[in-house]
This record gives C-alpha cells, structure tokens and sequence, in this order.
C-alpha cells in the first residue's frame, strides 16, 4: 500500500468521526443532559472551605 492512501483513509476516519461526535454533541436528545450538567457548579450546598492553613508549628 502506498503511503499517501494510508494518510487520505486516515483524513476521511479521522474527518467522518470528527463529524460523528459534533453531531452526537448538538443532538436534540442530548440537550437536557448538558444543560443539567452545565448546572451542577451552582448546585452545591456548602461553600468550600476558606479556612488559612496556618504555617505555625502546633505544638509550639
């Protein structure tokens, strides 16, 4: 085989699963899914801790 078929089979796999998943990503069906996960940073309940770590030695 020659090596310049091997590379354009490879572009047109590559370009064909490229528009595959684009496709899968703006699907209708998947909406919902994504705009729930798009949710989940401001649906945690506690703020993260901001406590200082204190560079003192605590047994003194």
């Amino acid at each position: 085989m020659d090596y310049s078929l091997i590379q354009s089979v490879w572009t047109i796999v590559v370009l064909v699963l490229f528009v595959g998943i684009v496709l899968w990503a703006y699907s209708g069906k998947r909406r919902q899914h994504f705009e729930e996960a798009s949710r989940i940073p401001f649906t945690e309940d506690t703020p993260a801790p901001t406590e200082k770590i204190s560079k003192e030695n605590p047994n003194g």
